[in-house]
């Protein structure tokens, strides 16, 4: 089985392990964020606060436990419908984690757009002006009504339909909702801008800056952002996979060390 050890020590959770080295994870599937579902936002938002936030951490895995738990209680219902008296020992707990979920997610939105303002300006060359909107399913002050109403519908279709694990955020540049109206390039522009904004997040944070990993990105963004993002990282301790190092040499990027993979064999090229 896999085992996972921190100086030797082992550990029982790989959450224990979050915090330990912060970094900033960036491949071509990031590009999606903004086009894809909502899941793939709340995923995005969800994996920077548990890096930043214990807090949000511990929240985070209590409620979606609560929601597994609640929906496979609906589901038992079915056969024994004497399970619903428990149900409200459930909706409490759900209520109870859900509330500080979404005051979390609000408050990091708020966070996340003093940052991404000024670097989306900067790399659409000062034609746009994004802004993120944290659409929530519901408040948490009404999310205990909210799931009081939705009760029968709940029970009907045996899920949880309210709560914090069916939000949504709003991407939107110029007044525009680009996750439906935005162009291709748009939204690759304002994913890139999420990534850099987390970087900045997490060296606020931390106070240290941390370790970039670009998983062959550059080959997914044209030469105007790529010049970008190599100018924003200069600074920062970077590790870079991708299948040629033409735009690195293109671009005068500071290579300290380079492997090379050649049908399954390591090493490292004459001249670095």
């Amino acid at each position: 089985s896999k085992g996972i050890a921190i100086d030797g020590q082992k550990i029982k959770k790989a959450a224990d392990l979050l915090g330990l080295c912060n970094v900033v994870f960036f491949s071509p599937e990031d590009l999606g964020i903004i086009k894809n579902g909502p899941s793939e936002r709340r995923r995005f938002v969800d994996m920077e606060l548990c890096q930043l936030d214990n807090f949000y951490l511990y929240n985070l895995n209590h409620y979606n436990k609560i929601v597994n738990q609640r929906n496979k209680l609906l589901k038992d219902m079915y056969m024994n419908p004497d399970l619903k008296e428990t149900l409200t020992i459930w909706d409490m707990q759900l209520v109870s984690y859900g509330s500080k979920i979404i005051e979390r997610r609000k408050l990091f939105v708020e966070q996340l757009n003093e940052i991404i303002y000024g670097i989306h300006k900067n790399l659409s060359g000062d034609r746009e002006e994004l802004v993120i909107v944290y659409e929530p399913d519901t408040e948490a002050e009404n999310l205990e009504n909210d799931l009081r109403i939705s009760r029968e519908k709940d029970i009907k279709y045996k899920m949880t339909s309210v709560g914090p694990h069916r939000d949504d955020f709003c991407v939107k540049v110029n007044g525009i909702d680009i996750r439906r109206y935005g162009s291709q390039g748009q939204q690759r522009t304002a994913a890139l801008s999420l990534k850099l904004s987390e970087i900045y997040l997490v060296k606020k944070k931390i106070r240290d800056t941390p370790v970039l990993l670009l998983d062959d990105v550059l080959s997914e963004l044209d030469s105007s952002r790529q010049t970008y993002l190599l100018e924003s990282i200069h600074d920062i301790q970077t590790l870079i996979t991708c299948t040629g190092l033409d735009d690195f040499v293109s671009h005068q990027f500071k290579i300290n060390r380079v492997f090379q993979v050649v049908k399954g064999h390591v090493y490292m090229p004459k001249g670095f």
